[in-house]
């Protein structure tokens, strides 16, 4: 299986020759060792001698010592040379100096226990399938902060150079009070405009470019959208804006360039352009919290549960019309409790819905069933969190479609569990926001990561990596095992289409 699963990963790869047509210089030494290619493979740096102190009975099910075996293997570059030849000799790194101009490239670590222990007990992450490798990001830093949990050494944690906050703020349009909210994250996903600018010989639609400055302004710009007004007891429009609340030591941008299609993400290759000198001024994006003059809307998560106070006239028409009662409350809670008519129509397009005759659930809690994990990764791929997706997909009884309404229509609501989880094995508390909110906040581009193929479910994913060396510093490919000097094309083409971006703060 893993054999397959390598074949049809290669069948997306990159091209490792230049613009000349020459094959690509591949380089070695410390900081430049390859992954043998494991089907889905990642890896992670850190080191320091942790085995005198180790207490797991076996080194494979310490996330430590995995840690510091990988760290050894990535930096040190003992394994960083070129692959020997049949008889153990290291063969030259020119191509030239071959019966074949096939470059030379190292053999790599082949990462394996490290694979099985970070995916252990996931869904995704333990199988071979392909993964998101933005989810495994997060899936991996979260990793790290529950073992540094477990541990007691939450002091120490590498993952905090990620973490910032992100300031959401919601306004009602109509009583015009405000609520402010800052989540904390690790990744900043920003919205990519779709714009078909025609197709290509193939067929294949061609996208506009767009400004990753134009990304961010729409991801900090303001959207409308339906919600529920705790200070006004009724459905309005209302205002909601993010900004970032503090800004990390280095921010992964997520760029998501995906639809779905029947369900399923598909990329779409639209091309990304950042400043010529790949840095990002992002002062204008902070957000500055509850100004003087601000109301804010009241806290509506702690009020008893009930049924509001249904529109007299609005009921007596629809109940005149033949729908049940229960029907008719539903109607003029989706639709504001006041216009009949709004209210006749959402029941002509609910008619079919299988709850539609179901009790109001007055609780704190949903009773609806327990979401299916392919349905809260769906909805997760949309850029909502887990949490969110789970708590949607219970309050619509699994419906996928109503769960994203429901989503859209509760802004400030975090997804909390609907029962208390069990503390022995529950996921660790959200972590406190991190990073800082100095200004200036400057960031340059200090890596980035492309995919290749139609999902970010298969495919094959390379990074480029900015490097010091002898004439300051040059962009390198790390594609598997073969590590090379990146040439301008290369570097050019695959930036516009990455999928994560790595900005280091200078």
């Amino acid at each position: 299986m893993t054999e397959l699963q390598i074949e049809h990963n290669l069948k997306f790869d990159f091209s490792l020759t230049g613009e000349d047509g020459k094959a690509l210089e591949p380089v070695f030494g410390p900081g430049l060792t390859g992954l043998a290619n494991l089907g889905n493979s990642k890896y992670y740096p850190n080191a320091k001698a942790h085995w005198k102190s180790c207490t797991e009975p076996l080194p494979a099910d310490c996330l430590d010592c995995q840690l510091h075996k990988m760290a050894d293997g990535l930096l040190s570059g003992r394994y960083s040379h070129p692959r020997p030849a049949g008889n153990g000799v290291p063969q030259d790194t020119n191509p030239l100096a071959h019966d074949s101009p096939t470059p030379v490239f190292q053999e790599g670590v082949r990462p394996s226990m490290f694979k099985a222990l970070i995916g252990k007990g996931h869904e995704e992450f333990s199988t071979m399938r392909q993964q998101d490798s933005e989810e495994f990001f997060t899936h991996f830093v979260s990793a790290i902060r529950r073992h540094l949990k477990r541990t007691g050494d939450a002091g120490a944690d590498p993952t905090e150079i990620f973490s910032f906050g992100m300031e959401q703020r919601l306004q009602c349009n109509e009583c015009n009070k405000v609520r402010y909210r800052v989540d904390a994250t690790d990744v900043g996903s920003v919205p990519v405009p779709k714009r078909e600018n025609g197709v290509d010989e193939d067929g294949k639609i061609i996208y506009e470019e767009v400004s990753l400055k134009e990304c961010l302004d729409i991801l900090t710009g303001p959207e409308a959208l339906e919600y529920t007004c705790p200070a006004c007891q009724k459905q309005v429009l209302a205002l909601k804006q993010s900004k970032f609340a503090t800004f990390p030591e280095v921010l992964i941008v997520h760029a998501k360039k995906f639809q779905l299609v029947n369900w399923v993400p598909t990329k779409l290759d639209i091309p990304i352009s950042l400043p010529s000198d790949d840095t990002l001024q992002l002062d204008e994006y902070l957000g500055h919290g509850l100004q003087a003059g601000e109301a804010e809307l009241p806290d509506d998560k702690s009020a008893s549960p009930g049924l509001p106070e249904f529109n007299a006239e609005a009921m007596a028409q629809l109940e005149g019309m033949g729908f049940p009662t229960i029907r008719c409350h539903k109607a003029l809670l989706a639709t504001g409790n006041s216009d009949p008519n709004a209210a006749m129509e959402w029941l002509f397009q609910h008619m079919e819905d299988p709850d539609i005759d179901a009790p109001f659930q007055l609780s704190g809690t949903s009773a609806g069933p327990e979401p299916l994990p392919e349905q809260i990764n769906m909805l997760a791929d949309m850029g909502f969190t887990h949490a969110q997706a789970a708590k949607a997909l219970r309050e619509t009884g699994g419906d996928a479609e109503r769960a994203v309404d429901w989503l859209f229509s509760h802004p400030d609501d975090m997804g909390e569990e609907a029962t208390a989880p069990d503390t022995s094995t529950s996921e660790p508390s959200a972590p406190g926001v991190g990073g800082s909110s100095t200004l200036p906040a400057r960031y340059r581009l200090k890596a980035f990561i492309s995919h290749k193929g139609p999902s970010v479910h298969s495919g094959h994913y390379v990074a480029h990596i900015r490097v010091p060396d002898e004439n300051g510093e040059s962009w390198v490919l790390f594609n598997d095992e073969k590590i090379v000097k990146a040439d301008a094309e290369s570097v050019r083409d695959l930036k516009k289409l990455a999928y994560l971006y790595i900005f280091e703060k200078v």
